[in-house]
């Protein structure tokens, strides 16, 4: 004889929570697959070189104007802006760039996963520079790529309290035609090294760009 299919008070609650739980996994599953995987990209994700690639990077070319243009066509696809093209020198420097968080992928600067996260948490920035040197066999142009990394240190204190622009009705009004809004003193940049994970991507695609 089957018996009644009845549910004790015990099962029964540990459905409910079974229940409530499920679509917090799910959102939760589905955001760190997001944040790990492809929303985040990778080592110079359209180089078809894999490894490490030396710093400098050979190039087997006559032609300075090529490596130089296509050394700045890089660094436009990394999103830096240039500051300074020495021809003379053959050094090519960029503006800081303000580090990449968690919810921007399509900005290049930030290689690692964790580097996103320190960009979210924390003002980064990065400034690269290119230099090119003639190859002491005569073999063509070595090209080297320094990014260094910096942290912003706020020595002052950033007045943007919401308060500042309301009346106090036991304070006469004064008017004060140059108001201070923003940080009192400029940010400090404190040097955090070079960021190699980057070099590697951004050698990577020259290495690519280069071979066409």
């Amino acid at each position: 004889m089957s018996r009644p299919l009845t549910r004790t008070p015990v099962s029964l609650a540990v459905a409910i929570v079974s229940f409530r739980i499920s679509p917090l996994i799910l959102i939760t599953a589905f955001f760190t697959s997001l944040t790990a995987g492809c929303a985040i990209p990778q080592v110079n994700p359209r180089a078809s070189y894999q490894g490490v690639v030396t710093n400098p990077l050979l190039v087997t070319t006559s032609s300075e104007e090529l490596v130089w243009e296509r050394a700045v066509d890089v660094l436009h696809e990394f999103h830096f802006e240039l500051e300074k093209e020495n021809r003379l020198g053959r050094i090519i420097e960029t503006k800081p760039l303000v580090g990449a968080g968690v919810l921007e992928p399509w900005h290049r600067d930030a290689v690692t996963l964790a580097d996103r996260w320190e960009g979210s948490l924390q003002s980064i920035r990065r400034k690269a520079q290119v230099s090119l040197q003639l190859d002491d066999q005569g073999r063509g142009y070595l090209v080297s790529v320094a990014v260094f990394k910096e942290l912003e240190d706020v020595p002052g204190i950033a007045a943007n309290s919401p308060g500042a622009a309301t009346f106090s009705e036991s304070t006469p009004l004064q008017r004060d035609l140059d108001p201070v809004v923003g940080q009192s003193t400029p940010s400090i940049w404190i040097p955090q090294g070079r960021d190699t994970a980057l070099e590697q991507s951004m050698l990577q695609r020259m290495k690519v760009v280069y071979a066409r």
